[in-house]
């Protein structure tokens, strides 16, 4: 019985031995390894500065006389409307703002400033860094005078609509009416503005 069950035993181990490693690996290939590909940041939006707008600034406004009149500083409230063209890199635009500052030289006052100004700047994207020139038509209390203003100022588009901005303005009136009396101001303004 025993020479029936050796060559058997013998048989069964030798397949078991040749049979494992075929079983311990595998002949699919092996899963390749994944490819990173870095992520390529987007790149900031071009702001569209082209068209219409409409807004607000709320400013300080110091003001120096000649002649020996009293100087006076107040804060200052006005309303906007103007238009630019997007030339790409670019921006030119005219606006238009009327304010009533709460100014006085003495017992005088100034009773409203118009101020029409042309605009030429650069577009960064959702920000736009511009100069700006134009005439401040004013009426006081001593008379009427149009001076000239010259400036700075900077928008940054909070979405496609809605603007945020900053600007500083100096302007110069040789004399209200003929009084003799002239004056230069210097405003500092945040402006809000709507773009249709």
């Amino acid at each position: 019985m025993t020479s029936y069950f050796a060559p058997a035993a013998i048989a069964l181990g030798l397949s078991t031995a040749m049979a494992a490693p075929a079983m311990a690996g595998s002949y699919a290939p092996a899963p390749a390894e994944p490819v990173i590909v870095p992520a390529v940041p987007a790149a900031a939006p071009d702001g569209d500065w082209g068209g219409a707008y409409v807004g607000l600034s709320y400013g300080y406004i110091d003001v120096d006389t000649d002649s020996g009149a009293p100087d006076d500083d107040s804060d200052a409230l006005g309303i906007m409307a103007g238009y630019r063209w997007d030339f790409g890199k670019t921006v030119a635009g005219v606006e238009v703002e009327y304010g009533e500052p709460d100014l006085n030289f003495g017992s005088e006052e100034v009773d409203s400033v118009w101020r029409i100004k042309g605009q030429y700047g650069y577009d960064f994207g959702r920000t736009l860094a511009y100069a700006t020139a134009g005439i401040a038509p004013t009426d006081t209390s001593l008379g009427s005078e149009t001076g000239y203003l010259v400036g700075l100022g900077v928008d940054y588009q909070m979405t496609p609509n809605w603007v945020l901005g900053a600007e500083v303005l100096y302007h110069d009136f040789d004399e209200f009416g003929s009084s003799g009396v002239g004056a230069d101001a210097t405003t500092a303004a945040v402006r809000v503005s709507y773009r249709f």
